[in-house]
């Protein structure tokens, strides 16, 4: 009984602090701790981003493209203590969009808003493409063999299955998303940290010194920064714990602590299994002609049944990774939608009284995810894509929470708090994420190709499109289509009024806040 009054007591305190934000509690809160930890480290999904463009990295550095892995990752804690800190005073779903909200002016957070909500779609592309690469060669190994890994139809059709299960998932419920990723965040730390020790001590064909064998290929910086592709596209959406705040025990104090614990988690286990990995390539200069990814080095390792065994726990990984990202990204299109954001706000933020959750963002979201496979060219290209998207809304948001700090915020401490060290960090991270645009942006064939460059595949049909970097294309398609429809209709909507308790989280008084006592 004193544990039901508790946790009772707990969802009244957690609720009546939405409150103060202008919200009421809809979508229905049951994550605790591990499960928001679960969430966010299944997004990063270390399996996920080192199954899409482990191969990017082998052919571009050899061994040697490992060490962009402790680079990323510490670059990424970084941004994620910047983060953790204004997540804490900002428990409330949507992260990036709701920081700048309260941090900026209207028009910054919308555009914010805009590019971080197409950003978490494109990924959901990505990740859905990504499952195809571990589960046709699982199911090869079954005994279906006209399932062709290769053929992009057949991935295609696998990753549009897949994208229609997650939505159903999603649409009902977040405890069941929770459960399932759970599950699935266990067998993917086990699995791969286990199956990472299993190569290390019998199947080590190259000796550790693999990770000083380029392979023959140039080390420099040029190629340093595209070897860094894979490490990039693994390491993000730490944020995800903010986002589902909403629907997490004790916000101002679990999503923290979830955002920090799941860049360490995924850096220490995507760093064995990426060792393991490497180290059990028969032969370098075959697995690098041949564009081998962690598929190809399973196989060539371990008996058919083992190898099949191994790569269904891999899927089932990336398909929990699925879950959670399409997961965060309903979310922020539902915050955006609550504050009469988007187009159709009305029924994007209307949430199932049966369900809790918003049934017509999760339809909306997934729809949109499944037009990039028009012009499908496989997951590499949309994950760089993607990837791009994302470190441009986190340097967005890192600005306007770097405009705040010189302006002397936080005077309120928050449950987590970085105190004197909150700008350093925050000019950290701006400088790390500014050099990684430039990176993303700089045309190249390998990490941002012009769509004549990917053999016909991504032809838009338009000589002078053909001639422009596909990242650059993206992104201004995106901005420009946002910037219209900002000026026509956006701006000239209802805003939902900014009830927050300030920009630095003092919290007003209980008669203005329905009675709510101060945190």
């Amino acid at each position: 009984m004193h544990a039901s009054r508790h946790t009772s007591g707990g969802s009244e305190r957690d609720a009546a602090d939405l409150a103060r934000f202008g919200y009421s509690q809809e979508l229905k809160r049951s994550l605790g701790l591990f499960s928001s930890f679960a969430v966010a480290f299944s997004y990063i999904s270390p399996s996920t981003g080192i199954f899409t463009l482990f191969a990017l990295g082998l052919t571009t550095l050899g061994g040697v493209f490992i060490w962009t892995w402790p680079v990323v990752a510490l670059g990424q804690f970084i941004v994620a203590l910047n983060f953790a800190e204004v997540s804490s005073h900002f428990p409330v779903a949507g992260s990036v969009f709701q920081w700048t909200k309260y941090l900026a002016s209207r028009s910054y957070s919308w555009f914010t808003g805009w590019i971080y909500l197409f950003a978490g779609i494109l990924t959901v592309t990505a990740v859905v493409a990504t499952l195809p690469l571990a589960l046709i060669p699982a199911l090869n190994g079954l005994g279906w063999h006209s399932l062709n890994a290769a053929s992009l139809h057949t991935q295609l059709v696998v990753a549009l299955i897949t994208l229609i299960v997650i939505t159903v998932l999603n649409i009902y419920g977040v405890r069941l998303v929770a459960i399932i990723n759970n599950t699935g965040v266990l067998f993917e730390i086990l699995g791969m940290f286990v199956f990472a020790l299993i190569l290390l001590a019998f199947h080590n064909h190259q000796g550790f010194h693999v990770v000083t064998n380029s392979a023959g290929f140039h080390v420099g910086p040029s190629s340093f920064l595209a070897a860094m592709f894979m490490s990039l596209f693994v390491i993000y959406g730490f944020d995800t714990a903010s986002t589902l705040a909403e629907e997490t025990k004790d916000p101002r104090r679990a999503a923290p602590k979830a955002v920090l614990f799941s860049v360490v988690g995924a850096f220490i286990i995507g760093g064995v299994f990426l060792v393991g990995t490497l180290v059990a390539i028969p032969n370098l200069g075959a697995a690098v002609k041949g564009a081998y990814g962690p598929a190809a080095i399973i196989e060539a390792n371990f008996s058919t049944g083992f190898a099949t065994l191994y790569l269904f726990v891999v899927s089932a990984a990336i398909f929990v990774c699925c879950l959670s990202i399409l997961a965060a990204t309903i979310r922020l299109c539902f915050g955006m939608a609550r504050d009469n954001q988007l187009p159709a706000s009305g029924a994007l933020s209307k949430v199932s009284p049966g369900l809790h959750t918003p049934v017509w963002s999760c339809i909306v979201v997934a729809v949109i995810a499944a037009i990039p496979f028009i012009k499908y060219s496989g997951a590499t290209t949309i994950a760089i894509a993607a990837t791009g998207m994302i470190y441009l809304s986190y340097f967005l948001g890192n600005i306007v929470i770097m405009r705040a700090r010189a302006r002397g915020w936080p005077k309120v401490k928050a449950p987590f708090r970085l105190g004197r060290w909150g700008i350093l960090v925050n000019v950290v991270a701006l400088l790390y994420g500014g050099a990684m645009l430039v990176n993303f942006a700089w045309p190249r064939a390998i990490s941002n190709p012009e769509p004549r460059q990917t053999g016909g595949l991504l032809s838009l049909g338009l000589g002078f499109l053909n001639r422009i970097p596909i990242l650059w294309t993206v992104v201004i398609v995106i901005v420009l289509i946002g910037a219209i429809y900002y000026l026509i209709v956006g701006r000239t909507k209802a805003f939902a009024p900014v009830t927050a308790p300030s920009p630095d989280d003092d919290l007003q008084p209980a008669a203005d806040t329905g009675g709510a006592a101060p945190a």
